[in-house]
């Protein structure tokens, strides 16, 4: 499974530099971007929760194939046709085959422990599509630089992405099975009745709104605040990849991070406290060092956040509700990720980098701070307990 991710994350971080270069290419305005950005997290956030019941009822390995195969011709059909039409459609498609691989995935995982060694687990994938998030960008900066342009680059990403379908051939056990679940248990008024009601998982989406919102802005923006700073192709894949590198490295250690703390309360508004103070700085950074250590710290702290959000909510429901649990995270994932693009590229478009970047920031501290009152009300709710 980690195999076949990390192959997904590459392409998903790949896209991260070239879409935003090929859109700078077509003349795209700061709020056109905004719109091709934000596209590939339309249909993931209409269809997360009806995806969780498909992976529930015919088990992960049938549909991370299906999703390797859709993420195949989304790229194909970004390098066929040109222009607007054929980036926003691979956008669309792309963003829908990594939804349903990323929700096979940790459905799958989340069923194997619980408690620290689920953490550990969680911390583990975390870390390989961290691998992933690091050389995607340098291979996207790298093509770029070589051949002065994306011309083709889209062609090779769609076969690193077949290479994720056929990593995940190799699946077997009970990622091969799906259950019996009725609508009641996996779909909209399900996951309704969970977020009213299951602490756990309002805990976990708050994680999940906060870090991603940071985790989106930055990927989105980062590289057209570096090109419009003159840096090199090259060395913008160095910095968006840099943020992945340092949350790599801490992943596996993410027990000993939570025990060190003091548990996965403090661990969790560290983190988010750490990504408002590097996110809201960035847009005042205009040198490569002083950018290369905000993303140390986004990296920190973003390191933690989405490890801790899957373990919150794994913890907090049923095995039969998982999967349609794990889609309400994933549509409120995409649905910020949606939003966040617009909303940066409106403020950009009128204020520019440094109040945007700044507004970013405090939104994830003003995150953090309902998540406090969350995590107050979470102490006193059994884990495990379905709500």
């Amino acid at each position: 499974m980690c195999v076949s991710l990390t192959f997904c994350f590459v392409v998903y971080s790949m896209l991260l530099v070239a879409v935003p270069v090929y859109g700078l290419e077509l003349g795209a305005s700061p709020l056109m971007l905004g719109v091709v950005l934000s596209s590939q997290y339309l249909l993931p956030f209409l269809l997360a929760i009806p995806l969780g019941g498909v992976v529930a009822r015919h088990g992960g390995r049938i549909t991370l194939l299906a999703g390797a195969l859709l993420m195949t011709a989304g790229l194909l059909l970004m390098q066929v046709l040109p222009g607007y039409y054929g980036l926003i459609g691979g956008q669309l498609l792309v963003g829908l085959a990594h939804l349903q691989m990323v929700l096979s995935a940790q459905t799958i995982i989340s069923s194997l422990a619980a408690g620290p060694k689920l953490e550990g687990y969680f911390g583990w994938y975390a870390t390989w599509l961290s691998g992933g998030q690091v050389i995607g960008p340098l291979l996207a900066g790298g093509w770029i630089h070589w051949v002065g342009g994306v011309d083709n680059l889209f062609l090779v990403m769609a076969g690193i992405a077949l290479l994720g379908g056929l990593a995940g051939l190799a699946l077997t056990g009970d990622a091969t099975l799906g259950m019996s679940v009725t609508g009641k248990q996996t779909g909209f008024s399900a996951q309704a009745s969970l977020m009213r009601r299951n602490t756990g998982v309002q805990v976990s989406i708050a994680i999940t709104v906060a870090g991603m919102f940071a985790l989106g802005i930055y990927g989105s923006y980062l590289p057209v605040y570096l090109d419009s700073l003159e840096m090199s192709a090259v060395m913008i894949g160095v910095l968006v990849s840099l943020r992945s590198g340092v949350s790599m490295v801490i992943r596996p250690f993410i027990p000993r991070i939570i025990g060190a703390v003091g548990g996965r309360e403090r661990a969790t508004i560290l983190a988010l406290c750490t990504v408002s103070v590097g996110l809201a700085c960035l847009g005042f950074a205009v040198n490569a060092p002083a950018i290369a250590l905000l993303s140390v710290l986004v990296g920190l702290g973003g390191g933690l956040t989405q490890p801790l959000s899957m373990v919150v909510l794994a913890e907090s429901v049923r095995r039969e509700q998982r999967s349609g649990a794990l889609g309400m995270r994933l549509m409120a994932n995409r649905a910020v990720h949606f939003l966040a693009p617009l909303m940066f590229g409106a403020v950009l478009g009128t204020s520019g980098f440094g109040v945007s970047f700044g507004l970013s920031g405090m939104f994830v501290a003003l995150v953090a701070v309902v998540l406090l009152r969350l995590q107050t009300r979470h102490r006193d709710s059994e884990p495990g307990t379905p709500g």
